[in-house]
């Protein structure tokens, strides 16, 4: 299932993360690779609905990511800082429909890929530093919608530039003006 992600992974230049991302993509629930991204459709554009639209979701905000970290006007960071986002935006919605496949999306889902993550560091080489990253950086990916239904705030808010980044890709990639094309494998065309 993760060769779906084959573009995105080689987008990746530390061999370490990539080998790394992997062990992840195999371990994280497989529903992931089935679902759509939002199951009323009110909150993604119609290339994130229907079977796979999680990962098209992802991908699209993987590649808004990828484009922008070509750009130096537009960031300052370093190649592990880039690839360590790559990482955080692949992974950001991996649970997010809880640890067991539930059926409406844990508003939690953030947290709970942190803690997946910490819970299986025996499997991966990251640095208590680099899992920290990519851990902060999926918690706040939420943006200002980082409260529950009583409006308890659940979730941070992105703080570093790190996190503002990664929750900007996901939201852009969200947006129903999108249009992004996508050939039989799930690869974007262009």
């Amino acid at each position: 299932m993760i060769e779906v992600f084959n573009n995105e992974i080689n987008y990746i230049k530390s061999d370490k993360y990539k080998d790394n991302l992997k062990i992840i993509l195999n371990l994280v629930p497989k529903y992931f690779y089935e679902i759509p991204a939002s199951s009323t459709g009110k909150y993604h554009p119609s290339f994130a609905l229907g079977n796979g639209g999680l990962v098209r979701h992802t991908k699209v905000a993987v590649r808004i990511a990828y484009e922008l970290l070509q750009n130096n006007s537009t960031n300052n960071f370093t190649d592990n800082e880039k690839d360590l986002i790559i990482i955080s935006l692949i992974l950001h919605d991996s649970f997010k429909l809880g640890i067991n496949k539930e059926k409406y999306t844990r508003f939690d889902h953030p947290l709970l890929v942190g803690k997946f993550l910490k819970e299986n560091k025996v499997k991966l080489s990251f640095s208590d530093n680099e899992l920290n990253f990519i851990c902060d950086g999926i918690s706040s990916h939420m943006g200002e919608w980082n409260k529950d239904f009583d409006g308890n705030e659940i979730l941070p808010l992105p703080k570093t530039k790190f996190q503002r980044f990664i929750h900007m890709c996901d939201y852009l990639s969200s947006k129903k003006f999108l249009d992004v094309k996508f050939d039989k494998s799930n690869n974007i065309v262009g």
